[in-house]
């Protein structure tokens, strides 16, 4: 009986999703190109329960390159109005279009002379009939069996928001490096901030032999960087190959008399490889793609000799694996 109901819950409100793809406009295009031309901010508001969700909706503008706040009506008609400028774009949210506390604010919206895309399920309503832009987020019933708790018509509104979001982020050709300006902290921030050469080892602490060295040497280079592996370089310092603690493991399984082989004889050719300024979370996708713990850092794409050396537990104490 619980499972059949939370079903139906999320099926009703899986359809008015549906549908309102399916009504969409050309007053979203509308919608959208008014926001790219304003010269001030979003202003979004709504009571009760679309206040919650506007809440949310002037987070995620703000978090992909529209700045957005979020105003409560009922704190607006007592001085928060003050906030809203000539220039702005108010959002105001209400299903029934006819909320006391944001219709009383929609006059001196106007006189601000601030512009107004209105959202609501009552194309009728005096809130759709003083919107610049009105975007309707009817719904066809609400979750709710007695039909009263914003269930389907929340679900509407977050989704034309997201929407909105999502279409404004595109247009202005939103970057994950501009995503990330926004996002320093945590695990987010860490993928999309930190880059290679903010962890890789460099310098003295880049394991590296020439190719004609004898193999008792290349172990001491394995065995004191502690990272389990050396790169092989020719006599211009540029990479041919690399030797790892599982090469070694595989030579002796078949009998080879390694201490005596040079590191030429042993590397391992066209090793995987990262570029110093890509994104860590790059790193660690190659690393997980190949199989690997190791990738060997050069300046840019085209570069022979390497900079540095990145290993997965770089990535583990940095966070982002």
């Amino acid at each position: 009986m619980i499972l059949e109901e939370a079903k139906r819950v999320i099926r009703v409100e899986a359809e008015a999703l549906l549908a309102l793809a399916e009504s969409l406009n050309s007053e979203f295009a509308k919608a959208v190109d008014l926001i790219m031309s304003a010269q001030g901010r979003v202003v979004v508001t709504g009571m009760g329960k679309s206040g919650i969700i506007c809440q949310k909706i002037a987070s995620t503008f703000s978090s992909t390159g529209t700045p957005a706040f979020f105003l409560h009506p009922a704190e607006g008609i007592h001085g928060d109005l003050g906030m809203i400028m000539k220039g702005d774009v108010v959002i105001a949210v209400s299903n029934s279009g006819e909320t006391e506390e944001v219709v009383r604010i929609l006059p001196v919206i106007k006189r601000i002379g601030a512009k107004l895309i209105s959202m609501s399920g009552n194309a009728g309503s005096t809130l759709a009939k003083a919107a610049d832009v009105f975007l309707e987020i009817a719904i066809k019933e609400e979750a709710c069996p007695l039909g009263l708790a914003p269930t389907a018509s929340t679900t509407a509104t977050l989704a034309m928001g997201d929407a909105l979001a999502v279409a404004l982020l595109v247009t202005r050709g939103f970057k994950a490096e501009d995503f990330a300006l926004f996002h320093p902290g945590g695990a987010l921030g860490k993928k999309l901030i930190l880059r290679v050469e903010d962890l890789m080892h460099s310098g003295d602490a880049v394991p590296l032999v020439s190719e004609e060295v004898l193999m008792r040497e290349a172990l001491f280079v394995i065995t004191s960087r502690g990272l389990g592996i050396t790169g092989v370089i020719d006599s211009q310092g540029s990479l041919q190959g690399v030797i790892t603690d599982g090469d070694l493991r595989r030579a002796l399984e078949k009998g080879a008399d390694i201490l005596n082989a040079t590191a030429g004889d042993m590397m391992s050719r066209n090793p995987k490889r990262i570029a110093a300024g890509d994104l860590a979370a790059k790193a660690l996708q190659r690393m997980e793609e190949h199989s690997i713990t190791s990738l060997f850092v050069f300046s840019d794409s085209s570069a022979a000799q390497p900079v540095g050396i990145i290993h997965l537990h770089d990535l583990l104490k940095a966070g982002l694996a």
